[in-house]
């Protein structure tokens, strides 16, 4: 026996809520848009340029005490926040003590680190540093417009390919989801104030990808559909090929987001930013592909076959009537 996690005489109406689906997800953009621009993103060294030195200690992390011993070195902002992590230890404390880019400084001083290193150690002579990150200002700056360029490079590329196999309908129905996902993801950020560095880019990166490929699968069967079933109204091909495609799309979204789960809760601290981008990314990508993309080529409309148009014979072979 063949285990089926959708019977194949499902008949799901995806576009019955459509007001409340679709109508939720532009409110959704909106309201992310007003935290973005009210909020703002963490953003990581990566993006504000400074340093990060991870401690590491068997005593209990005593915030005051680091914020107290580094003041005296005059170094500006000075971000320390303990690390909680269910992998880690009974006597592992992990702290993350974040400085801003001192003025007029191209690059950090590893005298500034050296120094900071010092003092907390004045506090526990066993503090370890595990890691440190430095980045400039100018290359803070860089990699922020990188970073955008990146992501508007790889929906413009997907653009072009969906236009090109497809029609132009699809292409932007396609783009309306991909926004559509990474907006809610910026959202997500900028509410919950995640740390937002090149790691999230590259998962933002991550979504794009499973986004569109999901997407494509529903288009690919919704063509197929479109010649198959020349007179069935549009909504009526679009909603079999939801249909047809749903056990493929469960199937794939739940067993990465296993994976992913897994991750979440026991690969570190270090990485949890990273997975839990692309776990929310992989919801809100199913999501729109069933609910965003085809919406929106409902409201296009598309042509219904592809079949290129015959030519009668021309030259000797012409029918010539006598």
């Amino acid at each position: 026996m063949r285990m089926r996690l959708v019977p194949d005489d499902t008949n799901i109406n995806f576009f019955k809520y459509a007001s409340v689906t679709f109508g939720g997800s532009i409110v959704l953009l909106i309201a992310s848009l007003v935290m973005f621009l009210t909020m703002g993103l963490n953003f990581g060294i990566d993006f504000k340029g400074g340093t990060t030195i991870r401690t590491q200690s068997e005593t209990a992390v005593d915030v005051g005490a680091y914020r107290a011993a580094i003041a005296p070195l005059n170094l500006g902002d000075v971000t320390i926040t303990e690390v909680f992590d269910p992998t880690f230890a009974a006597n592992e404390h992990v702290a993350m003590v974040r400085i801003q880019a001192q003025e007029g400084d191209e690059s950090v001083a590893i005298q500034t680190i050296t120094d900071v290193e010092a003092a907390l150690q004045t506090v526990d002579p066993t503090l370890t540093f595990p890691s440190v990150e430095s980045v400039g200002p100018k290359v803070s700056g860089e990699l922020i417009q990188t970073a955008i360029l990146s992501v508007l490079g790889a929906i413009a590329a997907i653009v072009v390919y969906i236009w090109l196999r497809f029609e132009w309908q699809f292409a932007l129905g396609g783009v309306v989801a991909l926004a559509h996902d990474v907006g809610l993801t910026i959202g997500l950020f900028a509410l919950l104030q995640i740390k937002f560095d090149l790691a999230i880019i590259a998962a933002l990166l991550t979504i794009v990808g499973y986004s569109i490929n999901d997407t494509v699968v529903v288009f690919d069967r919704a063509r197929e559909n479109l010649r198959k079933y020349k007179v069935m109204p549009l909504v009526d091909v679009l909603n079999l090929s939801a249909n047809e495609t749903l056990s493929r799309t469960i199937m794939t979204s739940g067993t990465t987001l296993l994976a992913l789960v897994a991750l979440l809760i026991l690969g570190g601290d270090v990485i949890r930013g990273f997975v839990f981008a692309i776990a929310w990314g992989i919801i809100v990508g199913t999501y729109s592909s069933i609910y965003i993309a085809k919406n929106i080529v409902l409201m296009l409309g598309v042509k219904r076959d592809w079949t290129p148009t015959s030519r009668k014979p021309q030259g000797q072979y012409a029918d010539i009537d006598a």
